[in-house]
């Protein structure tokens, strides 16, 4: 399979309407990176399918697609509504109840127990991802919470509740997430989403739990709450990716806010060598037409700009017309960036000063450093850990980053970030001997050709799988 060559990577996700073979086939080759398996929708033997399948072609094209499964996290839905949906008149008064019956205009069920303990009288409730707006009038701190209509519309059924002001009290892991998690993890998928993160703590239960079952997911988080805003230091701290899920961040805070806030945190998570992706609504027309919006490709081109690691389709590839072309589209958006304008070696500022990953962090900088000054044509290293690819992929050189390591769990993992391409090597001998080994293999791959220059890092001796500390640079003959 020829892959398209681009560095920013492209999450898709997988519904009905990628979940052929084939139809997956032709969207790897066309770009897609990493498959995103949305639990708020399908059942576990649907995206068992889909965990097969992309295992089925990384088996015969020798592909790495890792595969994220994003659990639903507490979103709060509203019941059923009567047929057609409710009309909600501005102005008019609407109960909100725990009790489940089928909605009407005077009474809606919440599926949420302690809705009427959280919220307090003036707070807002935006249903429908902020088309309808209520606002609290009081409460019995039961069961029952009045409402008076800001902006009405027609209420259907199962639309998602925003609580923007109110502290809820639901925790961030729900059964159905919990189930969700231990199906998952049996699996050994590489990259777990946690939707609705509010605070570092919920990240460190989820990863509590990923280790408890023996297994090494790596934990996104999603952010889409003002808390989450408030608290982005401590949570890029503690995962090991993020996701700015800018669809109900954006219900959530005033809407201009999210494009300042998703430079800011691929800013801090390029600071901090961690993975960011960027989500919700890139090419969302392509879902019924076969050419995106000229504002969507802006859009897609400027999360590119800010250094975003990936950038992520939901319904365009699930449930949309034109699967294959929106990958086409998205990749040739993301490849024209790359060779016209991208900012190449953009300065980070390194956040380990003085704690034990000082030295390879170094090196991982130095040879960034070296690529640029010899204009070196790739950046190759060897990493058991996996540390020195987020490393090196951090400082986004204008040079091929090739990972080889001997731990395949890796593999798929590191798919995700950007510029990086992994081969499986476990003929770790002396360091001499591998860099001769690894650099051999790239030219038999025709990555790299003769007379270009290669930056090789290592960890000498070898065989202890050590920290990186070993820096050199090749000609190829």
């Amino acid at each position: 399979m020829e892959k398209v060559q681009k560095r920013t990577k492209i999450v898709a996700t997988l519904g009905p309407a990628s979940a052929k073979k084939e139809v997956l086939t032709s969207m790897i080759a066309k770009g897609v990176d990493v498959c995103r398996l949305n639990f708020s929708h399908g059942s576990q033997e649907d995206h068992l399918k889909m965990i097969y399948t992309i295992r089925e072609i990384n088996q015969e094209y020798n592909t790495n697609i890792s595969i994220l499964a994003d659990l639903q996290g507490p979103k709060i839905r509203i019941g059923k509504m009567k047929e057609g949906g409710a009309v909600l008149l501005n102005g008019a008064q609407v109960e909100i109840t725990t009790s489940e019956l089928i909605g009407d205009e005077s009474r809606i069920y919440i599926t949420y127990e302690n809705f009427p303990k959280d919220v307090k009288e003036g707070e807002i409730i935006l249903l429908d991802d902020g088309k309808i707006q209520l606002r609290v009038l009081r409460s019995n701190l039961n069961d029952t919470v009045w409402c008076e209509v800001v902006h009405g519309g027609v209420l259907t059924s199962r639309k998602g509740v925003n609580l923007p002001n109110t502290k809820v009290s639901i925790p961030s892991l729900t059964e159905e997430d919990l189930d969700n998690l231990n199906f998952v993890l049996q699996y050994d998928v590489e990259w777990i989403g946690m939707s609705f993160v509010r605070t570092a703590e919920d990240i460190t239960r989820l990863k509590e739990i990923i280790k408890s079952k023996g297994k090494f997911a790596q934990v996104i988080a999603k952010i889409e709450k003002p808390e989450a805003i408030d608290n982005i230091d401590s949570i890029i701290a503690a995962t090991d990716g993020i996701m700015v899920a800018r669809g109900d961040l954006g219900v959530e805070m005033p809407m201009e806010d999210v494009p300042v806030l998703q430079k800011m945190i691929v800013r801090k998570c390029r600071n901090a060598s961690k993975p960011v992706i960027i989500a919700t609504q890139m090419l969302e027309s392509m879902i019924t037409t076969p050419r995106p919006t000229r504002a969507e490709v802006n859009d897609v081109a400027n999360s590119v700009l800010d250094g975003a690691d990936a950038v992520m389709l939901s319904g365009e590839t699930s449930v949309g017309e034109f699967p294959e072309i929106v990958i086409e589209t998205m990749s040739k958006i993301i490849v024209h960036v790359e060779q016209t304008s991208y900012p190449y070696y953009s300065s980070k500022k390194s956040e380990h000063e003085g704690t034990e990953s000082m030295i390879p962090d170094a090196i991982c900088g130095s040879s960034v450093y070296l690529a640029e000054k010899t204009g070196a044509s790739a950046i190759v290293a060897m990493t058991y850990s996996g540390y020195t690819a987020f490393e090196i992929s951090s400082y986004r050189p204008n040079a091929d980053i090739y990972i080889f390591t001997g731990n395949r769990v890796l593999l798929n993992t590191l798919t995700l970030l950007w510029g990086v391409k992994t081969f499986y090597y476990d003929k770790f001998e002396s360091t001499d001997g591998s860099i001769h080994d690894v650099n051999t293999l790239l030219k038999s791959k025709k990555l790299v050709q003769p007379g270009q220059i290669v930056i090789n890092t290592a960890s000498t001796p070898l065989h202890k799988k050590g920290k990186t500390n070993t820096i050199k640079v090749t000609e190829m003959e």
